[in-house]
């Protein structure tokens, strides 16, 4: 079946949130949904499900918590699931909506930089199906720590058309960089679209919205 529903949850400004539990039922296969310890490091969804019948972890950012950026609690939690689906022999489905890593003097107090170089660990030393979801944006390490490096041994990398990446979100960086109206531009349209970034080798597929689970499919089962 194909997935149009994701045009109606997911929203095209990046700072807007909206709750990936609904983009999960949309690619999961029915009533498959089952998520593992929802009540911490609730930044990122950790569930297991099958996915055309296949069983799966899934590994997502979730925009509604803390706009899904990394904290040490989520980033504890995601490793430990990705080393549970590595020991299972589970498929690992990542879906990236993040701003980075959680910036500011209390989160690296927390141990966050800790805690996200591990889940880069992790999920670095993975070696099972691993499939890498950009839905629409991913910033700094946070892009790294979920997976989406083109040399992190993705069975495929792929990316929604309307994708926003880089250093650091275009909307505010600007601002703290005190870039001129002309750089601030620039950066927006270089963030802007999978085509740039597809044409260096960031993503194997750039894939419409409704065809996401049919091509989550087909490469779980190649």
């Amino acid at each position: 079946r194909t997935t149009e529903g994701l045009m109606d949850i997911i929203p095209p400004q990046v700072n807007q949130a909206y709750d990936m539990h609904g983009v999960l039922a949309e690619i999961a296969d029915a009533n498959s949904l089952f998520e593992l310890q929802p009540g911490y490091g609730s930044n990122i969804i950790t569930s297991l499900a099958r996915v055309g019948g296949v069983p799966c972890l899934f590994v997502a950012n979730q925009p509604a918590v803390q706009a899904g950026a990394i904290t040490r609690d989520a980033a504890e939690k995601a490793s430990h699931f990705i080393q549970v689906a590595s020991n299972f022999g589970l498929p690992l489905i990542s879906l990236l909506d993040n701003p980075g890593v959680m910036p500011g003097p209390a989160a690296e107090e927390s141990g966050v930089l800790r805690a996200a170089a591990r889940m880069f660990s992790t999920q670095r030393r993975y070696r099972g199906k691993k499939i890498v979801v950009t839905l629409r944006k991913a910033f700094g390490f946070g892009s790294s720590v979920m997976g989406m490096n083109p040399w992190d041994g993705q069975l495929v990398s792929i990316a929604l058309p309307s994708v926003n990446l880089g250093a650091m979100p275009a909307i505010g960086g600007a601002e703290a960089t005190r870039a001129s109206q002309e750089a601030a531009a620039r950066l927006r349209d270089l963030q802007s679209g999978a085509w740039v970034p597809a044409d260096a080798m960031a993503f194997d597929k750039v894939v419409e919205p409704g065809e996401l689970r049919n091509e989550i499919i087909a490469a779980l089962t190649c």
